[in-house]
Formats: C-alpha cells, sequence, structure tokens
C-alpha cells in the first residue's frame, strides 16, 4: 500500500473501485477494481489498468480487443475510498460490444427498450460516430454511411461543400426548421469525413479549447 497515493482507502482485500468515465460525453462506461499495481501502471503508461477478482492478475483494458482507454485525469472520491478515471475510450468499453456497460435503465429493460443519450445533447455526436466506426471496420450493404466510406475522400468532400452549399441557402431564404435540419446534414457529412481520416469531434473539440483565449482583463476602467 505505501505505493499508493496518500488519501486512498483500499479495502482488506487491497483494491479500490474505479468509475470510468468517457471525457468527451460523460457516459459513464464501466466500473472495475484497481490494486496499488494497477494504479500505478495506469499512471505510468496512460492507459487503464485493472485488477481481476476471477482471473487473480493484472490485466489492461484492451489488452485482447484493442479497444483501450487513454486517461485524462483521475480522481479520489471525498472518502478515499473510490476513484474516478477519466478516460478517452477506442470503440467499445463493453465486452458485450456496447459502447458501455450500463446499457439500459431498469424502467427501459421492463418496456423492452435500451436507454439512449439524452436527446438534444452532444452525446448524440458519439452515438454518430459510433456507427460510422462500425461501417467503416465492416462495411454493410445497403448502409449510406458505407457508400460514402467506399465513395473516397473526394466524394466525401464533394458531399460537405454541397451541404455547405445548402445551409447557406437556408440561412437566407428558409425557416429556422430547415436551417437546423440542414446544419445537422452538415455536421453528419462532415463527421464521416472525419472519421474516415481516423478523426472524430473530439479533435475538433480540442482545437476549439486551443483557440479560446480570454481576453485579458484590463488593467485599469477609463474615468
Amino acid at each position: 500500500m505505501s505505493d499508493a497515493p496518500a488519501g486512498l482507502r483500499f479495502d482488506r482485500d487491497g483494491l479500490i473501485p474505479a468509475v470510468v468515465q468517457e471525457v468527451a460525453t460523460g457516459e459513464v462506461l464501466m466500473v472495475a477494481w484497481m490494486s496499488p499495481e494497477a494504479l500505478a501502471r495506469t499512471r505510468a503508461t496512460g492507459r487503464t489498468h485493472f485488477w481481476s477478482r476471477s482471473r487473480q492478475r493484472l490485466w489492461e483494458k484492451g489488452e485482447t480487443s484493442g479497444r483501450r482507454q487513454h486517461v485524462e485525469a483521475i480522481y479520489r472520491d471525498c472518502d478515499g475510498d473510490t476513484l474516478l478515471v477519466l478516460v478517452h475510450q477506442e470503440g467499445a468499453a463493453c465486452h458485450t460490444g456496447s459502447r458501455t456497460c450500463f446499457v439500459a435503465g431498469l424502467d427501459a429493460e421492463a418496456a423492452g427498450g435500451p436507454a439512449g443519450p439524452p436527446a438534444g445533447t452532444p452525446a448524440v455526436l458519439d452515438v454518430v460516430e459510433r456507427v460510422i466506426q462500425a461501417r467503416r471496420a465492416a462495411p454493410r450493404e445497403g448502409s449510406y454511411v458505407s457508400r460514402l466510406l467506399t465513395a473516397g475522400a473526394p466524394q466525401m468532400a464533394r458531399k460537405v461543400g454541397e451541404e455547405a452549399a445548402e445551409v447557406m441557402v437556408a440561412a437566407l431564404t428558409e425557416t429556422p426548421e430547415r436551417l437546423v435540419a440542414e446544419v445537422a446534414d452538415l455536421w453528419f457529412h462532415t463527421l464521416v469525413l472525419l472519421g474516415a481520416r481516423d478523426l472524430s469531434a473530439r479533435h475538433v473539440f480540442a482545437e476549439l479549447a486551443r483557440r479560446h483565449r480570454p481576453a485579458p482583463e484590463p488593467e485599469g476602467r477609463p474615468q
């Protein structure tokens, strides 16, 4: 225990629960256990490592599937007995192939339907990107996304240009609803273009954050 950061409280088996959350969308992906060594490995490599209670050994998330978790930050709770690990997840986090292990609310299960991202939130971008990644890995006959990806970069770029032109027309001559619809088309085709280059909305968010420079406070107000 001496190698663990001060303030952490491991249980009698030398473990601490770790809640893993996608930093880009806020999704809770999974819960696993960390030993002091697993925590040390996670901090040293920048990728999540856990302790398997069933196999009694250390393991790295994605060591067989390739769907690794890249750590952005680690927090402890106020009691020091639970960790929150913020990550960028590659693909699905769950062994079942779902993005998150928490696939449905209890009420949704009773109604026979899985829980999705809240309507009207940025989390829907992650859902769209997962579809794009899936179609890129395994093209599906009849899929519009598969057709776009197969057409190649020039066709995808032309499509983005067409959608941008339609946004301009909608902004100048059409209703607010049409403008929203055309912007949605533009965003969708842009996500496909990014996905074809192994890029995502997260890279665009990072660039926007880099450009954002709060204006310096004036040293004094004019009298």
